[in-house]
């Protein structure tokens, strides 16, 4: 029997899809493969394994977007260069509005270099890169 080897995608339930298609299209590296900016559903696509992140429109503020959950949810993507992606994203004027920054690029203790912010509708990705690998 195999077991689990990778995450295959992440459904975030999304207030605005104009807005975060908006985003999420400027991240480098995503490819829109599915919906769009009007659609009810829509999936990017990223990385060498077919990752998927997907934006599913909630139906309203009630039962159906759980102002909780975004925070129990912790998205981390790994980057070839902390830093680099960081300043496109404080640059980039578009991108610099839809956001929040929860801090600047910082090496932690278990051996990466990161970074965190909230997306349009509140969740936190996390941008890393490994700089000392575990033995």
């Amino acid at each position: 029997m195999s077991g689990v080897y990778k995450i295959s995608a992440v459904t975030l339930l999304i207030r605005d899809m104009k807005r975060s298609c908006n985003f999420y299209s400027k991240i480098p590296g995503f490819r829109l493969v599915y919906g769009g900016s009007e659609a009810l559903f829509t999936t990017f696509e990223f990385g060498k394994n077919n990752f998927y992140i997907n934006l599913q429109l909630s139906k309203g503020n009630g039962r159906n977007y759980d102002e909780r959950s975004k925070n129990f949810l912790k998205i981390i993507l790994h980057t070839d260069d902390v830093d680099k992606l960081y300043n496109y994203f404080k640059n980039d004027i578009v991108v610099s509005s839809l956001i929040s920054f929860e801090n600047e690029p910082a090496n932690a203790s278990w051996g990466e270099r990161y970074f965190h912010i909230r997306d349009p509708d509140g969740y936190l990705l996390s941008f890393a890169r490994t700089i000392n690998p575990k033995r």
